[in-house]
C-alpha cells in the first residue's frame, strides 16, 4: 500500500491555469497522493483563461502538506502583499518535505521570505525579479535546490511535476506517468524561449508586457521592503 502523500497548489483569483492544472494532471497520479487545491473560500476562482476551478479546501482546513505550490498568473501580484496567504505558505512550508512553485509563483515563495539563498527558476520574462528576495535566479526548465523546487514558465509545470513525482515515487512511476499522459512535445515552431525566438520578436513581446512588468516590479518592491 502506498504511503499517503498530501500535495497542495495554491489557487488565486487571475491564476493562469496550466501553471496549477498541469502539475495537478501529473501529481494526482502519485500513487498515495491526495490532492488540495486552497484558495482562502471554496468559492469558484477565475483563472486566467476565462473559467474558474473549484478548491477542494481552505487554508483554514488545510492539512499539513508533504508538497506546497505555488503556480503562476496575473493575481499573483495582489498575493505578493496579502499576509493571509503568505503566513499561510510559511506555515506549511515549516512543515513541507518539498516547497515548490511554478512559473511566477517564485516571487511569491520570495515575498514569503522562503526562497533566500535558494536557487529559481522563474518565467524567463520575471526571473530577475527573485534578486529582489536574496533568490539566485536559473535560466532553466526546472531547478532543484535543496527541497525547493522550482519551474520556469507556464508548460513547464508538466516537466516540474514529472520531477516531483519522481522525487515523491521514484523514476520509474514518473516515466510511466508520463506514458500515460504521452507527453511527447513536438511543437510546430522552435521559439519558446528568448534565445529561440530572437531579440525582435523578444523586445516586441517586452513591449506588450511592459504594464505587466511595471505593476510586478512595484508589488516586488514593496513585499522586499517588507522583509526588511
Amino acid at each position: 500500500m502506498a504511503t499517503p502523500i498530501d500535495i497542495g497548489i495554491l489557487l488565486y483569483p487571475n491564476v493562469t491555469q496550466l501553471d496549477a492544472t498541469g502539475p495537478a494532471q501529473v501529481l494526482s497520479r502519485v500513487p498515495g497522493a491526495t490532492l488540495h487545491m486552497i484558495w482562502k473560500t471554496r468559492d469558484p476562482v477565475p483563472t486566467d483563461a476565462g473559467f474558474s476551478i473549484v478548491p477542494t479546501t481552505t487554508f483554514a482546513d488545510c492539512p499539513d502538506l508533504d508538497v506546497i505550490c505555488v503556480p503562476g498568473g496575473g493575481g499573483q501580484v495582489e498575493l505578493m502583499t496579502d499576509p493571509e496567504t503568505l503566513d499561510f505558505l510559511r506555515k506549511q512550508a515549516a512543515g513541507a518535505r518539498y516547497v515548490t512553485s511554478v512559473c511566477t509563483g517564485s516571487l511569491v515563495l520570495g515575498a514569503a521570505g522562503l526562497l533566500k539563498g535558494y536557487r529559481s527558476a522563474c518565467h524567463w520574462a520575471w526571473r530577475d525579479m527573485l534578486k529582489d528576495f536574496g533568490a539566485i535566479p536559473v535560466a532553466e526548465r526546472v531547478v532543484r535546490d535543496r527541497n525547493r523546487i522550482s519551474g520556469g514558465g507556464v508548460t513547464a509545470g508538466i516537466d516540474f511535476g514529472l520531477t516531483v513525482a519522481a522525487e515523491l515515487a521514484g523514476e520509474e512511476i514518473a516515466k510511466s506517468i508520463q506514458l500515460v499522459l504521452e507527453y511527447d512535445p513536438q511543437p510546430p515552431f522552435d521559439s519558446g524561449s528568448p534565445e529561440k525566438a530572437g531579440a525582435e520578436r523578444v523586445a516586441r513581446l517586452r513591449e506588450r508586457l511592459a504594464p505587466l512588468l511595471a505593476s510586478r516590479g512595484k508589488a516586488n518592491k514593496e513585499a522586499a521592503a517588507r522583509m526588511q
